[in-house]
């Protein structure tokens, strides 16, 4: 099921977990946001209130992208997560033993900044749609 979808569960998607969504939709592959981070970048709500929306409705979209503060991998989904890490060339800080053990956030953390992370004919033009921007 994607996000998009209409579910039951889904019908009571409210503004702010919409919201939350679409910040978790737009995180670059291999870069992350700590829940605060996108409470902050929504203007609303706190860190718990963005892991209750993700819990609910954060199936469709790059769940592993939104993560703790300090980098610590999501209980329960570390191996799923791990995969995904690593396939998208987030960084990692390894322990002792060689493995991993927590996301690098100075690396891997996303500020939100669209503008940022694409071209630079798609960030002087702020008109372009995402679709267009990911061509350019």
């Amino acid at each position: 099921m994607t996000r998009r979808e209409v579910t039951p569960a889904a019908a009571g998607l409210g503004d702010f977990a919409s919201r939350v969504l679409d910040v978790a939709e737009s995180i670059p592959p291999g870069r992350v946001m700590s829940y605060g981070d996108i409470a902050t970048c929504v203007g609303e709500g706190g860190p718990r209130q963005v892991g209750r929306v993700m819990a609910l409705w954060g199936g469709g979209v790059p769940w592993w992208r939104v993560v703790h503060a300090d980098g610590s991998l999501l209980s329960g989904h570390e191996r799923e997560a791990l995969r995904h890490y690593r396939t998208e060339g987030t960084p990692l800080r390894s322990g002792a033993d060689g493995s991993p053990v927590r996301l690098d956030m100075r690396k891997a953390r996303w500020s939100g900044d669209t503008r940022a992370e694409m071209s630079p004919a798609a960030a002087a033009d702020p008109g372009l749609s995402r679709a267009a921007r990911r061509r350019s």
